[in-house]
């Protein structure tokens, strides 16, 4: 029976072991946090479900327009209180239950679990630090799933009451009076968006000239007009250097000298590999120069027998590439049927109010002519399913070939953009053509039907690049 251990219980970490138990495996997996690790317990799963509350307020807010009135309030979210104590109870709950049912799937797979540390030695054995002591652990094959850990800045290191990294959010027992969230990245972004929809005071601090820079530039336009309606105050073209306490406040500096004070700040600055410490130049692992560690698209390292998946790769920050990697890296080792990992095929998410949602190529790869092809931009309030919400930003955009019409990539930018994308993302893994998802049936009227419609607009061999 081949030996498997794998170092992290995060995505790609435990999708790995489950594969692995499947093909035959005898699978040990070592994790210090808890089955699902950060993304589970610390990152994605306890954001989003504080983003799906702000959802609803969000939601609250808009009733009024749609003829929602209720007696004593202005609008419906008038009449609501957020009790921030409640909800980040309900976020821990929810990620640990979601931590305990992937305890259950593994040991029902009969997957061995370790809780503690794990470091190489070698390529054949690794060594798992618990508080029992160390075990010495036989290995034909290991797995290095270890994740990122929030970067911190020298001059603002985070002391978990006023100055916070994105993980110590949920001890917050009351709404911050004024969040200053420095970084304008996905992240910051995101708990941006968040904390201005639950009624926080919120300073963005963007060091480049919109938001969300590594996006769509048109979808951060719409989701940077949105933010400066609905009241957040966005500085752009600021860099942050340094953030100290005084008193009960938090006093931001910035690098042309001026300074922003609010109560909490909420350091969003990127994230650093967690490979230092774990033998990796002992195995013969080799690293970036940013200190990821260097894969193929099977999730091999340069080491005989170490694969390594997810965020200590730094190939893309998503729960779901990382399980991808952590599958596809089982599958090749253990002799199953596999395919190289195509991130031309990987839809994202950008949890904002509204959603970014993107798949396949960018429209920057087409402007710089990295990328031929047609493009059309559809604005969602043509819409009338739009309409009948409220919905008053957003759009739909495709990309496809100049002569086979092939659809290549696409944005939407949405209330629900993470559920309207899979359309364009199967139409992307399937290479359909944009006649073909504009035949398709779409119910009349809803959201989706942008997306037909803007595929008709393609129809013609003849457009080179459209917008409407």
């Amino acid at each position: 029976m081949t030996d498997v251990v794998i170092i992290g219980g995060g995505p790609g970490g435990y999708e790995a072991a489950l594969v692995a138990s499947q093909l035959g495996g005898r699978v040990t997996l070592i994790e210090r946090r808890g089955p699902g690790g950060s993304a589970v317990l610390t990152d994605v799963v306890p954001s989003k479900t504080l983003i799906a509350t702000a959802e609803v307020m969000t939601t609250l807010r808009g009733a009024h327009a749609l003829g929602l009135r209720l007696d004593g309030a202005e609008d419906l979210a008038g009449a609501f209180r957020v009790d921030l104590a409640a909800v980040n109870e309900r976020v821990l709950r929810l990620a640990a239950a979601q931590s305990g049912d992937i305890r259950s799937r593994l040991e029902a797979e009969g997957v061995r679990l370790i809780e503690g540390s794990g470091r190489l030695d070698g390529t054949e054995w690794v060594v798992a630090s618990t508080a029992d002591g160390e075990e010495r652990l036989r290995a034909d094959i290991i797995l290095l799933a270890t994740g990122t850990t929030p970067r911190e800045l020298p001059a603002a290191r985070p002391d978990g009451e006023r100055i916070l990294t994105w993980t110590q959010l949920y001890g917050l027992s009351e709404l911050p009076k004024r969040l200053i969230v420095v970084g304008s990245g996905v992240t910051g972004a995101e708990f941006a968006s968040a904390y201005n929809a639950l009624g926080a005071d919120v300073v963005l601090v963007s060091s480049r000239d919109q938001v969300l820079p590594g996006e769509d530039a048109d979808a951060g336009r719409v989701v940077q007009q949105v933010f400066e309606r609905s009241g957040m105050t966005i500085l752009s073209r600021s860099r942050a250097q340094a953030a100290r306490v005084v008193g009960d406040e938090v006093v931001v500096e910035l690098a042309d000298g001026r300074t922003v004070t609010g109560s909490h700040c909420l350091m969003a600055v990127g994230s650093t590999p967690n490979t230092a410490g774990i033998g990796l130049e002992s195995a013969g692992v080799e690293l970036d120069e940013r200190g990821y560690i260097r894969v193929d698209k099977v999730s091999r390292t340069r080491a005989r027998g170490v694969y390594a998946a997810g965020d200590c790769t730094g190939v893309f920050p998503l729960a779901s590439v990382a399980a991808m990697q952590g599958r596809i890296a089982m599958w090749h080792a253990l002799g199953d049927a596999v395919g190289p990992l195509d991130l031309r095929t990987v839809a994202a998410n950008v949890f904002t109010a509204p959603e970014i949602a993107t798949v396949g190529v960018s429209q920057a790869e087409l402007d710089s002519g990295v990328v031929a092809g047609s493009a059309v931009m559809l604005p969602l309030h043509t819409n009338p399913r739009a309409k009948m919400r409220g919905i008053a930003d957003g759009f739909v955009k495709i990309f496809c070939l100049p002569t086979t019409r092939i659809v290549i990539g696409g944005v939407v930018v949405a209330p629900i953009a993470s559920e309207l994308i899979e359309a364009l993302s199967l139409a992307v893994r399937e290479k359909l053509t944009v006649d073909q998802v504009a035949e398709s049936f779409t119910v009349y009227p809803s959201l989706t039907g942008s997306i037909a419609e803007a595929a008709r607009r393609l129809h013609s061999g003849a457009l080179e690049s459209v917008t409407y």
